[in-house]
C-alpha cells in the first residue's frame, strides 16, 4: 500500500459509493437480521480514516475494505458484525486510530474482531518472515476464541489475490506461495470449497503463467465437445428425476485449472488424456432435513438403473459427514463415450455448506451440530499444537500443515465412538489422539479384534483398541508412524522431556569443547558440525554428544579451527556490513536451522530483490547454484532463494521445499530470468510403451547419434508386454528435453516420453 496523500476524484467518489450499495444490497437479500445503520456507520468510518490513501494499482484504498466486506457477506455468507470489521479491518494498522477507538464507536465485539486481525497483519501476512510463524500461531489461536476472524482474514487474502498484478514480480511469488501452503489448506479445512479453488488457480496464474494460459485455453477450446458429452450424459438423469417429482438442479462442474495441471503433472500426461474435466452435481431442494438422506439413495439408485457403476468409487459423506462439515453423496458411473464420470448429490442445506463452510452452519443451527463439535475438536488439535511450537518456522507450518489438507478415514473406538484421522493414520495415531499417556505407553493395537504391531496403517470403518503397558517408553523411531499433527506434537513432546537430562549433559560438553579451542558458537562453526554429525539442529547435536552416540574428536577439532580461520579471513568490513543490512531481519533462530548451501559470501552488492534477477552461468563461472531438493535446468520456471550466505540458490517453481520457503521466507524470493551460455545439466525422462524386439536399440540408436545427446544412466524394465524406462541425460536447457521427448514419442510402440522432475 502507498502512503500517498491524494484527494478522490467525483468519479472515484461515485464508484466508491456504487460499490458499497452492492455490499448492502447483498447484506439485504439474506437471511440476516437487518442491521443496516452500524454498517453505514462503519464505511463512513473506515472511508475518512483511509482518505486520500491509494492501494499500489492506484486506486482508493477504501475500495479494499470494501471488496473484503462483500467477500465475507456474499460468498461466506457472514452476518453485519464481520461486514463491520471487514470494513474497518485495516483502520488499526494503518491510521491514528486505535482498538479502544473501535470499540467506543462500534462496541466490544466489532472491536475483538479489528483486534484479532490486526494482530495477525505481520509475519506470513506481512513482510518480516522472522516472526511468521509466531503470527500464524496468533492467527490460529484467534480463531479458536472466534472463527469469524480466520474467515474475514480468508476474504482479504481472496482480494488480494484478485488484485495481485500490480504487485512486483517477487511479491507475487512470494503472496501467491504462502496462499498456496497455507490459505488453500485452511480454506479446504473450513468447508470454503470455491474459495480454496479459487486461491489455488490464481496462485498458479501467477506462479505459472505459461501452464496457466495453455491449459485455459484448452478448456476453452473444447467447451463445444464437453458440452455435448455432458448433455448427453445427464439428459437421461434429469428426465427421471423430473419423473420423481424432484425439484432440483443439475449442472457440469468443471476441474479447476490448478487440479487439472496437478493431474497432468503427477501422472506425466498431456491435457487431452485428463478424462475427469468434469463432474456433474445434483443440488435438490428439501424443506425436511430428515427427508435428505433417503432422497440421496433414491438419485443414486436411479442414475445406477440408467448407467454402469464403478465400484470403488461411491463415497458417503452423508452418513459420516467430513470434519469440515461437506456432507453429500459421490458416485461414478461409466458415460455413454465410454468414460467414467463422477456424480455428486447434495440437498440445497448440504451445497451451502460445502461452499460456504462452517459459516452456512449459523443459518441452519438448532443446537450444537455434530459438524461444529467436529470443528471444535479440530481447533483443539491446534491448540494442542500450539502448547509444543517447533523451534523452526518451516518445521512448525509442516507439522500444521499435516492435518490442513489431509483426506480422511474414520476408525472406531470398542465402545463405538468415531474418530476421524487422516489417510495413512496409525494405531499410533490412535492411541495419541485419546490421550499423550496412552501414546507413549502404548505397545500394539487390536484392529477388527486381531492383534497389530503400532505402525499398522488403519482403514476406515475398522474398530481399533489401544494396548498399553507401564514399562513402555516412547521412541524417536516412531515419528515415521504418525500422519497426524497431534501425535507427532505430543510424541515430540514427550521426547524432549525424557531427553533433557541427555540434552544438559550434551551442552556442557559442547560449552567445554568450545571453550578449550578458544573459538566462538557461531552459526558457521554450529552448521558445520550439525552437518559433520549429520543432525539437523542443536538439540540433537546435544543428545549425540549426552547419550555418547558422538564424541568431540580430533576431527571435530581441525573442522572448528578450520572454520573460525574462513570466517576471519571472509569478515572485510565492507561485506559484513553489507549481508547484515540485507539480512537485518534474520533472526537467530532462523539461522540456526537453515542448513548450508554454499561455502562463500558474495561480496557485491546487496540484491536487489525488487527487480528481476538474471541467473547467468558462462565459462567464467556462475552468479547461482541449484537447489538439490528438485534439481532443475536452464529453461525450467525457476524462482531464486537468497540463502544465508548472501548467494541465490535456484529452486523449480513447484518444488515442495520451494513452497514453503515462499510461505517462511518471503523477503529472501527472487524473481528470475536466464541467461546461461555454458554448460550441461542432468534432467531424467520416463518412457512408456509396448515392448518388442529391437525397441532398445532404437531408443538409444536415436538419442545419442542423431540427437547427439549425452546419456548418463539407463535403466530399463518390461513386465508381460509392457516396458518402462528411466533415462538420464545431459542437455544445455530445458527446450531440449521437451524436444527429445517428442521424438521419443514418434517410435513406434512408444506411448508415453516425459520429463520427471
Amino acid at each position: 500500500m502507498s502512503t500517498e496523500t491524494s484527494y478522490t476524484t467525483p468519479q472515484e467518489e461515485e464508484m466508491i459509493e456504487a460499490a458499497f450499495k452492492e455490499v448492502l444490497d447483498g447484506y439485504l437479500r439474506s437471511n440476516h437480521r437487518k442491521k443496516v445503520e452500524i454498517i453505514e456507520r462503519a464505511y463512513r468510518f473506515a472511508k475518512e480514516a483511509h482518505q486520500g490513501i491509494r492501494r499500489r494499482s492506484g486506486e482508493p484504498y477504501i475500495l479494499h475494505p470494501i471488496a473484503v466486506a462483500k467477500i465475507a457477506s456474499q460468498e461466506i455468507g457472514l452476518g453485519s458484525t464481520s461486514i463491520c470489521a471487514a470494513l474497518l479491518h485495516d483502520v488499526v494498522e494503518d491510521t491514528d486510530y486505535t482498538v479502544e477507538d473501535i470499540e467506543q464507536h462500534f462496541g466490544p465485539k466489532i472491536a475483538q474482531l479489528v483486534s484479532g486481525l490486526t494482530k495477525i497483519s505481520g509475519g506470513i501476512f506481512g513482510d518480516k518472515a522472522s516472526v511468521q510463524a509466531e503470527n500464524f500461531r496468533r492467527l490460529l489461536l484467534t480463531m479458536s476464541e472466534d472463527i469469524r476472524v480466520v474467515l474475514i482474514k480468508m476474504a482479504d487474502r481472496l482480494h488480494n489475490m484478485r488484485t495481485l498484478g500490480s504487485m512486483a514480480p517477487n511479491k507475487q511469488y512470494k503472496i501467491a506461495g504462502e496462499t498456496l501452503y497455507i490459505y488453500a489448506p485452511l480454506a479446504h479445512r473450513l468447508g470454503l470449497f470455491a474459495i480454496k479453488t479459487e486461491l489455488e488457480d490464481l496462485s498458479f496464474k501467477y506462479e505459472h503463467p505459461k501452464a496457466y494460459e495453455e491449459i485455459t485455453a484448452k478448456i476453452a477450446e473444447s467447451e463445444a465437445r464437453r458440452s455435448k458429452i455432458y448433455k448427453d450424459f445427464s439428459a437421461p438423469i434429469t428426465e427421471k428425476l423430473r419423473e420423481m417429482g424432484l425439484k432440483f438442479e443439475a449442472k457440469a462442474r468443471m476441474k479447476s485449472v490448478y487440479s487439472i495441471w496437478r493431474k497432468m503433472d503427477t501422472k506425466h500426461i498431456p491435457f487431452e488424456e485428463v478424462y475427469d474435466l468434469y463432474a456433474m452435481r445434483i443440488i435438490f431442494d428439501c424443506d425436511d432435513p430428515a427427508k435428505e438422506k433417503s432422497i440421496c439413495w433414491n438419485i443414486y439408485s436411479t442414475i445406477t438403473d440408467l448407467y454402469k457403476l464403478h465400484p470403488d468409487r461411491t463415497r458417503d459423506w452423508i452418513s459420516n459427514p467430513k470434519a469440515n462439515g461437506y456432507q453429500a453423496l459421490h458416485l461414478t458411473v461409466m458415460g455413454p463415450d465410454g468414460n467414467w464420470v463422477e456424480v455428486q448429490i447434495r440437498s440445497r442445506r448440504m451445497d451451502e455448506i460445502a461452499e460456504k463452510g462452517f459459516a452456512a452452519h449459523w443459518k441452519y443451527k438448532t443446537g450444537e451440530s455434530d459438524e461444529e463439535s467436529e470443528l471444535n475438536m479440530w481447533l483443539q488439535t491446534i491448540k494442542d499444537i500450539l502448547e509444543n511450537p517447533e523451534p523452526n518456522a518451516i518445521d512448525f507450518l509442516d507439522t500444521l500443515k499435516l492435518n490442513l489438507f489431509a483426506q480422511e478415514i474414520v476408525v472406531f473406538t470398542p465402545k463405538g465412538e468415531l474418530i476421524t484421522l487422516p489417510v495413512n493414520s496409525t494405531v499410533l495415531d490412535v492411541a495419541f489422539e485419546l490421550h499423550s499417556h496412552i501414546g507413549c505407553h502404548c505397545i500394539a493395537g487390536k484392529v477388527n479384534h486381531k492383534l497389530v504391531p503400532l505402525s499398522h496403517v488403519l482403514k476406515s470403518g475398522d474398530q481399533v483398541e489401544v494396548l498399553t503397558s507401564q514399562s513402555q517408553t516412547p521412541h524417536p523411531e516412531w515419528m515415521e508412524f504418525l500422519a497426524t499433527a497431534k501425535g507427532r506434537t505430543r510424541l515430540r513432546a514427550a521426547l524432549r522431556k525424557e531427553q533433557v537430562p541427555v540434552m544438559a549433559k550434551g551442552k556442557e560438553i559442547f560449552e567445554a569443547f568450545i571453550a578449550e579451542n578458544h573459538v566462538d558458537a557461531t552459526n558457521e562453526i554450529v552448521t558445520a558440525l550439525l552437518g559433520a554429525y549429520r543432525v539437523d539442529n542443536r538439540e540433537q547435536l546435544f543428545i549425540k554428544l549426552g547419550s555418547g552416540e558422538a564424541e568431540l574428536d580430533d576431527y571435530a577439532v581441525k573442522l572448528v579451527k578450520r572454520v573460525s580461520r574462513k570466517a576471519l579471513k571472509a569478515k572485510s568490513p565492507g561485506t559484513l556490513k553489507k549481508i547484515s543490512r540485507f539480512f537485518s531481519f534474520n533472526t537467530s533462530k532462523e539461522k540456526e536451522s537453515a542448513a548450508p548451501a554454499a561455502t562463500q559470501i558474495q561480496s557485491a552488492a546487496p540484491i536487489d530483490t525488487k527487480s528481476t534477477y538474471i541467473l547467468k552461468q558462462d565459462d567464467n563461472g556462475s552468479n547461482f547454484h541449484f537447489a538439490s531438493c528438485c534439481s532443475p535446468i536452464p529453461g525450467d520456471e525457476v524462482l531464486g532463494f537468497i540463502d544465508d550466505n548472501g548467494e541465490v540458490e535456484v529452486h523449480a517453481m513447484n518444488c515442495p521445499r520451494a513452497l514453503a520457503l515462499k510461505a517462511s521466507f518471503g523477503p529472501r524470493i527472487l524473481s528470475t530470468a536466464w541467461h546461461v551460455t555454458s554448460g550441461k545439466f542432468l534432467a531424467r525422462i520416463r518412457i512408456e510403451g509396448i515392448d518388442r524386439f529391437g525397441i532398445l536399440q532404437e531408443l538409444t540408436s536415436l538419442i545419442s547419434s542423431h540427437l547427439g545427446i549425452d546419456i548418463r544412466r539407463l535403466d530399463i524394465e518390461a513386465h508381460d508386454e509392457v516396458f518402462t524406462c528411466d533415462l538420464d541425460v545431459k542437455v544445455e536447457e530445458a527446450s531440449v528435453v521437451t524436444d527429445l521427448c517428442n521424438k521419443v514419442k514418434k517410435i513406434d510402440g512408444v506411448k508415453i516420453a516425459t520429463r520427471i522432475k
